[in-house]
């Protein structure tokens, strides 16, 4: 299955945040960190090398994420020039607290009343912008919705201390190059469910879980998982669950869907989708067709 979401405001979108990238003088890349590689736009980080602007990485929803590929992630970003990376919840307004200082250290020729710093927050579609926006103002000014896309326009705000805040909406890539990188933001809720079929998003999902959690799958449903595969993970859930349809066969869209919002609530305990080792790993794998123009992987290689 390969998944595209593109819709038409996020062009326009794109076209907007070219313009204002040459007015700002650091990026703010909200990810997720349960998907960091993944749910990085290599359209941001075209549009940002151009510029060549620093850039502060947020692996936003640490606290969903395992935290020894988060460790390995936060050291693979900070190895990168004019890059620095955090990894935080943007729900928690003491660890949002401390991004100022470090916004200052990455442009320290800025941050006074002649010379704001002037931060634009860019991410892909649900991944946290907008409640990031708000917790650093303290106050509601940003949208926050639990379905993709909900900002749509750019909003500049001040912060305070000569810091300057443009949020952007979210925006994804015409292209998503890896079929696994579609199905991962899929599993994330970062892409509209108009553009997916939820049970080979949750088979998809449920494949990984069992290769790398396996014990989280079996405490949260109370069944043994060890000779399953993803299809077989979901019939599992719908009859733990009892999830059946008035004929008497198994609910599987019920059951996809739960396992999909356990993954995305937390409930399951804290997964990571990908790791450096695993992108290194899929990147080596990946054979480029002749027709084929990927800018992702061209960014990804340098």
């Amino acid at each position: 299955m390969s998944i595209q979401w593109f819709p038409g405001h996020m062009n326009a979108a794109r076209k907007k945040a070219a313009e204002s990238m040459e007015k700002v003088d650091l990026v703010i890349e909200v990810l997720d960190a349960r998907l960091p590689q993944a749910s990085s736009n290599p359209m941001i980080e075209s549009l940002r090398r151009e510029r060549q602007r620093p850039c502060l990485k947020i692996l936003n929803k640490s606290d969903l994420a395992d935290p020894a590929a988060t460790k390995a992630w936060l050291a693979y970003f900070s190895a990168q020039p004019k890059v620095s990376a955090v990894a935080l919840s943007c729900r928690k307004p003491v660890e949002v607290a401390k991004l100022p200082a470090l916004c200052l250290k990455l442009a320290p020729h800025r941050g006074t009343a002649l010379k704001p710093l002037r931060l634009m927050i860019m991410g892909i579609p649900n991944v946290g912008k907008s409640t990031l926006m708000n917790a650093l103002l303290k106050k509601r000014v940003a949208k926050v919705g639990d379905e993709p896309a909900v900002t749509k326009t750019q909003q500049r705000l001040l912060l305070g201390n000569n810091i300057v805040l443009i949020d952007t909406p979210g925006l994804m890539w015409p292209k998503i190059a890896h079929p696994s990188d579609g199905l991962m933001l899929a599993a994330s809720h970062a892409i509209g469910v108009n553009a997916i079929i939820e049970e080979e998003v949750a088979c998809f999902l449920a494949d990984q879980l069992l290769m790398h959690y396996p014990q989280l799958l079996a405490k949260r449903y109370g069944q043994p998982v060890d000779a399953l595969d993803g299809p077989g993970m979901i019939e599992t859930i719908a009859r733990a669950r009892g999830y059946r349809l008035r004929g008497g066969g198994l609910d599987l869209e019920k059951a996809a869907h739960t396992l999909l919002q356990d993954y995305r609530s937390g409930a399951l305990g804290r997964v990571s989708l990908e790791t450096p080792e695993s992108r290194a790993a899929l990147l080596a794998s990946y054979v480029v067709a002749p027709s084929d123009a990927i800018p992702q992987e061209a960014q990804e290689a340098e």
